[in-house]
């Protein structure tokens, strides 16, 4: 089966390649990946204007991984616009140009802001739920969803959705990552009292694993799959397990709440202060028992392995 990789340069690109045959593989994206011959690798931006007639050249299946990702202190003019001229549009002009090319398959790796921000507590989100993303980023996802599903009905094509929770692993970046170097300095934090929220995580790891089970699983065909390691944490646990894997202590002061909207009020960082403190939750058993599938990794071996190779690059760079 032949293979096409949008994205493939990146986090959860780079780690698909590494449990896929790369003879079979072509590679899209701005970076060659390490490994893959510069004949398999083509050098293109996700656009609605884009011609893919040469990278998609005998290929039976897409991963579509590319993305114009969410962007914190995004000081665009035209946000919604700029998201949905890669990610709907975009991905959309690449689907319909795979139909025209005898795809088979299109696996779409979208994003839980399709679902929302937040879940009340120990009420996760389901796959089934109706889409309600809150952020520009979250409704480009929405809508090339919707229209890919459209375009399965229409045509041949078989679309398969997945929506993975915060991923990480070796080479994390963003706000895992400073945690994570937070978590590393061995000081007490002040996550004491975050204890009654809970947080879906997923590992790189296990997120490929699903990826590579959707590429020939006949029973992936248009459904949306909700993905994490099935262990939800709480903000103060999650700083635990990172402690722990780092080998560090795990004092952690019982800071109310309040002082974390204080604070969020006066510095403008709203935004940060509800993930620290709200939940966010998935239940992935239509995933389990749809492809006969669990995580293959622990939450506590993926932190352990993340941290790991954090250390390992803290060391290097010394």
């Amino acid at each position: 089966m032949n293979l096409l990789v949008t994205g493939a340069s990146g986090f959860i690109g780079s780690k698909l390649l590494e449990r896929l045959n790369l003879s079979l593989v072509k590679a899209l994206g701005r970076n060659l990946p390490v490994n893959l011959p510069c004949s398999q690798f083509y050098k293109q931006d996700i656009g609605n204007s884009t011609n893919y007639s040469k990278v998609l050249c005998n290929i039976d299946t897409i991963i579509h991984i590319a993305a114009r990702v969410h962007i914190m202190s995004d000081e665009s003019s035209t946000p919604l616009n700029d998201y949905r001229e890669v990610n709907t549009e975009g991905t959309l002009n690449l689907a319909r140009q795979a139909i025209a090319a005898g795809v088979k398959r299109f696996i779409f790796i979208s994003s839980i802001k399709v679902n929302g921000e937040a879940t009340e507590l120990d009420c996760p989100f389901k796959s089934e739920d109706i889409r309600s993303p809150k952020d520009f980023y979250g409704q480009s996802k929405s809508e090339a969803e919707e229209q890919l599903l459209q375009l399965s009905k229409e045509t041949s094509l078989e679309v398969v959705i997945i929506r993975p929770t915060l991923v990480y692993g070796p080479g994390v970046k963003a706000n895992f990552a400073s945690l994570l170097n937070l978590v590393s300095k061995g000081l007490p934090l002040p996550f004491g009292c975050i204890t009654n929220n809970k947080r879906s995580l997923v590992s790189v790891n296990n997120l490929v694993d699903l990826i590579v089970t959707c590429i020939g699983h006949p029973k992936a065909v248009n459904q949306v799959f909700l993905v994490s390691d099935d262990h939800d944490v709480s903000t103060s646990e999650m700083v635990r397990e990172m402690a722990k894997s780092l080998n560090k202590p795990q004092w952690q002061l019982p800071i109310p709440k309040w002082c974390y909207r204080l604070a969020g009020s006066i510095f403008g960082k709203q935004d940060v202060v509800d993930r620290l403190l709200s939940s966010l939750q998935v239940d992935i058993t239509h995933t389990k028992e749809t492809l006969d599938w669990k995580p293959p990794q622990t939450l506590e071996e993926g932190f352990k392995e993340t941290a790991e190779a954090f250390l390992l690059n803290k060391e290097n760079k010394q």
